[in-house]
């Protein structure tokens, strides 16, 4: 199966930190961000498509000398990135697989939680958050999704959110995106697609933690990650 991983954003929040690193590849604990989401891969993943574009040469050569997963494809956002729904359209010629994960490249995950993801038909991984209206806020229906409501202005905290980790199919490609009011084309369209036709499970991931600030990363870098680790090394 293949996995998707985004990896082409500037990382504008994260400034000074990405003047000159893509922030895929900022350190965590002595290791890239972008290693991190390798690791968490299940072994039913035998092709990785890493989406580039900021400083893509420098995620390239990381790419070259990382030994995590040999059997993958670096794809630009050409011309211009126009968002995460747009990365999937560049990953659709290279796709080899008809069912696929997706994972933020910026994020951290825990591999069981990753593992779980992978073996629905088609899910996203959830997460309670105390700062829910920064993100996507999941409404299900048990285990179903039923909608993802953007960055919601009132919503009582902690509530689950979506953590950028998703199990779609080729089914997306039938569906045709518009720009959203960010003027990009949104992957959380394509989710919302599947879901209107079809069972979307909402998977409840056991760690998940979003980079977007410095602040974010220094944080990063003492949290206790034995768990993630274990599940690693097994």
């Amino acid at each position: 199966m293949d996995a998707i991983i985004l990896a082409g954003g500037k990382g504008t929040r994260m400034q000074p930190l990405t003047a000159t690193t893509p922030k895929p590849l900022l350190q965590v604990q002595g290791r890239p961000i972008l290693e991190w989401s390798l690791l968490c891969l299940p072994q039913t993943v035998d092709h990785v498509i890493v989406v580039v574009n900021y400083l893509r040469e420098q995620v390239a050569d990381y790419m070259v000398h990382q030994s995590i997963i040999r059997n993958y494809t670096l794809v630009e956002q050409w011309p211009n990135p126009l968002g995460t729904g747009h990365a999937l359209q560049c990953c659709q010629p290279h796709l080899r697989s008809h069912e696929f994960l997706v994972l933020n490249g910026d994020d951290l995950y825990d591999k069981a939680s990753v593992q779980q993801l992978a073996q629905q038909p088609l899910a996203i991984l959830g997460s309670m958050s105390k700062e829910p209206s920064q993100f996507g806020v999941l409404k299900t229906d048990g285990y179903k999704l039923k909608s993802i409501i953007e960055k919601p202005i009132q919503v009582t905290p902690p509530a689950l959110v979506n953590a950028g980790a998703y199990k779609m199919d080729q089914r997306i490609f039938d569906f045709q995106l518009k720009l959203s009011a960010r003027n990009e084309y949104e992957i959380t369209d394509y989710v919302q697609y599947l879901a209107s036709s079809a069972e979307v499970t909402v998977v409840s991931g056991a760690f998940w933690f979003p980079i977007g600030r410095p602040e974010d990363l220094a944080q990063a870098q003492s949290l206790d990650l034995d768990a993630l680790i274990k599940a690693i090394s097994e």
